[in-house]
């Protein structure tokens, strides 16, 4: 089939991670339905079908956002049927991608971390792995599946470092903090024995019957803690690390630094951080100052 032979193409040139694999397949399929439904096909392609897909889906109520990232899967299609001679002419070439404004990431302050944080019961195995896996994930700024995919192999507690493959195979040394360090050893001490029970596992922070946890999984854990722990802002997995990452910027974090424990490959991406902290000061100067 034509899509999976281009997402075969994808992950053997960019290395692209699984999820992203994923959605690049969503969004195809999708479109994939669409032109068979209106009786076109993938192999004869134009501009003018892609431009009525995409008027469907603003008929349909998408997001603009999400549009866009449709569009995208199929720009990269449409490269790689040009590539390999499937069209001679790139079918997407003159569509205009959806205009939106980039959203300020959802965080969390300092104090709303300390509660999230404190909420597991580390007196359960369970709770300890979670609130193991939690003060690593905002120590170190990570993604929710890099958090799930580590490996012993992947931690070096001499030197207080964690290992991270990231998105690409990228693979970029993280500092994991004494704090975090604590909790770590006094995990793999009692807690990964008792949750292990004699079975064995490279994952470090391995579900119930001993196998790599989900990421999905761990999201629906950190809803649980965070409703615990009377947290009623809007979360996302990206949380912590969005509280990581404004936390640095709010105590005067140069912002290359900030980049490269991020993983980000440009620094641009980066830079909203410095747009966060700018919003936080205007509203504690409105909330604090008598003429705010």
């Amino acid at each position: 089939m034509l899509i999976e032979k281009f997402l075969r193409h994808l992950w053997a040139e960019k290395g692209l991670s699984e999820n992203t694999l994923q959605a690049y397949r969503r969004d195809l399929m999708g479109f994939d339905s669409w032109l068979v439904a209106e009786k076109y096909s993938l192999e004869k392609l134009d501009s003018e079908q892609l431009k009525r897909y995409l008027a469907y889906r603003s008929e349909q109520s998408y997001s603009p956002r999400s549009n866009a990232r449709a569009l995208s899967a199929i720009r990269s299609f449409c490269r790689f049927g040009l590539e390999t001679e499937l069209y001679s002419r790139d079918p997407s070439f003159d569509i205009e991608a959806p205009q939106f404004g980039r959203p300020l990431p959802k965080f969390l302050s300092e104090e709303d971390v300390d509660l999230l944080l404190a909420t597991p019961d580390v007196e359960t195995v369970l709770g300890l792995r979670d609130r193991t896996m939690l003060e690593l994930l905002y120590a170190c700024g990570l993604r929710v599946s890099e958090l799930v995919g580590m490996e012993i192999a992947h931690i070096n507690l001499n030197q207080g470092l964690v290992r991270i493959v990231g998105k690409g195979g990228k693979e970029r040394l993280i500092p994991c903090g004494e704090e975090a360090l604590d909790w770590l050893l006094r995990y793999l001490k009692t807690g990964r024995p008792d949750l292990l029970s004699g079975k064995q596992s490279h994952a470090l922070f391995p579900s119930m019957r001993g196998q790599m946890m989900t990421r999905q999984t761990f999201w629906h854990r950190i809803k649980q803690h965070a409703t615990s722990a009377g947290i009623d802002k809007p979360l996302s997995p990206h949380t912590l690390r969005h509280a990581f990452a404004t936390h640095l910027v709010d105590h005067g974090a140069d912002l290359r630094v900030v980049q490269l424990l991020l993983g980000h490959s440009d620094l641009s991406t980066t830079q909203i951080y410095t747009h966060v902290a700018q919003e936080r000061m205007k509203t504690l100067h409105r909330e604090h100052h008598p003429r705010g």
